[in-house]
C-alpha cells in the first residue's frame, strides 16, 4: 500500500465533491482505478470518505478533512499491484489541480 497526504486551499466539502465526481475521477485517480465515469464503489458524504475498487486487487481510499484557514488536508491510500509511492503523489497533485479548475469554473 502507498499512501500520502497533502493541503489544499479550499473548503473540505469542495474537495471531496470534485473527487467523487464521476466527470472528474478520471482526471486524478491513477490509471488502474479510472473507471470512464463510474463512481466510487463507497463512499461517506458525513466523514468526506470515499472508497474506489477496480477489477483485480487495486483500490484508492480518501479522506478529506479541514485543515486551517478554510482549507482541507486530503490523505489517500492506493492499493494494487506494486503501488509506488510516486502514483499517489501524482493523483493527488492531480486532485489538487482538478479542484483548482472546479474552483474557477464556478
Amino acid at each position: 500500500m502507498a499512501s500520502a497526504e497533502r493541503g489544499v486551499s479550499a473548503p473540505p466539502e469542495v474537495v471531496f465533491n470534485t473527487a467523487i465526481d464521476p466527470d472528474r475521477t478520471s482526471a486524478w485517480l491513477p490509471e488502474p482505478l479510472r473507471a470512464d465515469g463510474t463512481p466510487a464503489t463507497d463512499i461517506s458524504p458525513t466523514e468526506l470518505a470515499a472508497r474506489w475498487q477496480a477489477a483485480g486487487d487495486w483500490a484508492a481510499e480518501i479522506q478529506i478533512d479541514p485543515a486551517d484557514a478554510g482549507g482541507a488536508r486530503i490523505r489517500l491510500d492506493l492499493t494494487g499491484g506494486d503501488a509506488p509511492d510516486s502514483l499517489v503523489d501524482e493523483a493527488l497533485d492531480n486532485l489538487a489541480q482538478a479542484v483548482a479548475d472546479n474552483l474557477q469554473a464556478g
